[in-house]
């Protein structure tokens, strides 16, 4: 039988990389699809946090079985910034800008280790199920191809000496932070 979830997002980006992860065995349904227009608060301080309120607000409000994700880059040099507040650390939602603050910071530092973290709330049946996906490797520093989003360009993971901006979705998936973090999800749905 085929599952639908709902994904708490609207960003198509990581729509099509949780649906190509997935593949035939779910639905991924957006917010759009349920009629959800609202942009929820993300107000934690972590996050677990943030996944959290994402997940139970559709779940209260829509009653359906859902998921919702929040990914953050920490940069060790930076005290683990940008961390939680990645999708808005330079004040904007640009990633470009983002990406330029993180790039002024990091300018004259020698350690340029930094990871990507994903932490994914799943409510099924009223139970919330936490999921985490890390992946380590390094901050550029300039930015380097054109696919991916978010901090993709400035990302050299571990092992690699590409950026995930530089590597196409299927090569990504096998070993990004959300790709790990969907693994994850998608065994314990079959394991139930």
């Amino acid at each position: 039988m085929k599952h639908q979830l709902v994904f708490a997002t609207n960003n198509l980006h990581k729509l099509a990389e949780v649906q190509s992860k997935v593949a035939d065995q779910f639905k991924i349904v957006s917010l759009a699809e349920i009629g959800c227009h609202e942009d929820i608060a993300e107000s934690g301080t972590t996050l677990e946090e943030n996944a959290s309120i994402k997940s139970r607000y559709i779940h209260k409000n829509y009653q359906t079985n859902c998921f919702a994700d929040d990914t953050g880059l920490e940069i060790e040099a930076l005290n683990n910034e940008p961390g939680v507040y990645s999708a808005r650390y330079s004040g904007s939602r640009d990633f470009n800008e983002n990406m330029d603050l993180v790039l002024a910071k990091m300018q004259g530092k020698t350690n340029r280790k930094a990871r990507f973290r994903t932490v994914i709330s799943l409510i099924l049946a009223d139970k919330e199920y936490l999921f985490e996906g890390i992946v380590n490797g390094t901050i550029r520093t300039e930015k380097s191809g054109f696919t991916g989003f978010g901090y993709d360009p400035i990302f050299e993971p571990e092992g690699y000496n590409i950026t995930f901006a530089e590597m196409d979705l299927e090569e990504k998936n096998k070993i990004s932070h959300r790709g790990i973090a969907i693994s994850k999800l998608i065994e314990f749905l079959k394991s139930i």
